[in-house]
């Protein structure tokens, strides 16, 4: 598994003379939240403030700034290692979100470079997992899709075959009992059910179910598959009612009817990232209220 902090080390030790563009303040709208970044060298960039002219202009300014190959400093108005840049989103530099945006722009140093491999590294830590169960044509695409997110991505499979050709950045996990992993994930983890097997995807939601710290549970299917799950988990697996109506099936809704592997990746990928968002905020919410209260005793 490659993940976006051996992503980020490789950048930084390849790319030579470095900047780091980072959005410092915003007012408005805006594309990008405070804290966003991207680092910028003579011919490359990692991250994105946004895109559109103002990236651009970042990334203009920063290359300005970039030590020269024979080791000076480009010369601007003066030698600069830090600069900020406040501009209006407005229609002088073709934009027209109507916000303002601070961009600070710093040389990379060997400081800098760790703070940030240690930002990253704990940004990482807390990312909210997202489990995929089965590796199938809906699971390689849905892996695709949730490589792309914010999230840490696991696709857990019963057949070595089918972990084969996940992108670098899922992790991918071999088990005869993927039931088990379940009960193993960490709280908030959505849950994506679609193995090639009816039977076992019904175990893996059943373990899910019980969990009701998970940010969501979708399994592949019809709505017979899902009325026949319904009528097993009530009589066979002890579930109730009330955990039934967390399941979310089919997966990805069924308001366009496209059956195409990629489609159903797209549409399940935006409804787990939403659902993950909204427990996440919920999760916070509730640790703020409890803080307050403990700070009341």
């Amino acid at each position: 598994m490659n993940s976006k902090v051996q992503s980020l080390k490789a950048f930084l030790s390849s790319a030579g003379r470095l900047a780091l563009v980072e959005v410092a303040g915003t007012k408005g709208s805006t594309p990008r939240e405070k804290g966003a970044f991207m680092l910028v060298s003579p011919t490359a960039i990692f991250g994105t403030i946004g895109g559109g002219q103002l990236e651009y202009m970042a990334i203009d300014k920063a290359r300005q700034m970039l030590p020269s190959s024979k080791g000076r400093r480009a010369r601007i108005e003066v030698d600069e290692i830090c600069a900020t840049l406040d501009i209006p989103l407005g229609p002088e530099i073709g934009q027209c979100c109507g916000g303002r945006v601070e961009v600070l722009i710093r040389i990379v140093d060997k400081g800098l470079e760790a703070e940030m491999i240690q930002a990253a590294e704990a940004e990482e830590a807390h990312l909210p997992h997202v489990y995929i169960f089965g590796g199938g044509h809906v699971g390689q695409a849905l892996a695709s899709a949730v490589a792309l997110l914010p999230v840490h991505g696991v696709v857990i499979e019963t057949r070595a075959e089918a972990l084969e050709g996940m992108p670098e950045t899922v992790e991918t996990r071999l088990t005869p009992m993927p039931e088990a992993e379940v009960r193993k994930a960490p709280p908030g983890t959505a849950f994506a059910i679609l193995t090639h097997d009816h039977a076992l995807d019904f175990l893996i939601v059943a373990e899910a179910l019980k969990r009701d710290d998970a940010a969501y549970v979708g399994m592949i299917g019809s709505k017979t598959k899902k009325a026949t799950f319904r009528n097993w988990f009530l009589k066979s697996a002890d579930g109730t009612e009330m955990e039934f109506a967390r399941l979310v099936s089919p997966i990805g809704g069924d308001a366009v009817k496209d059956k195409r592997p990629p489609v159903i990746a797209a549409l399940a990928a935006a409804e787990i990232m939403t659902a993950v968002v909204v427990h996440n905020a919920a999760s916070e919410a509730g640790y703020e209220v409890q803080r307050h209260k403990a700070i009341a005793r």
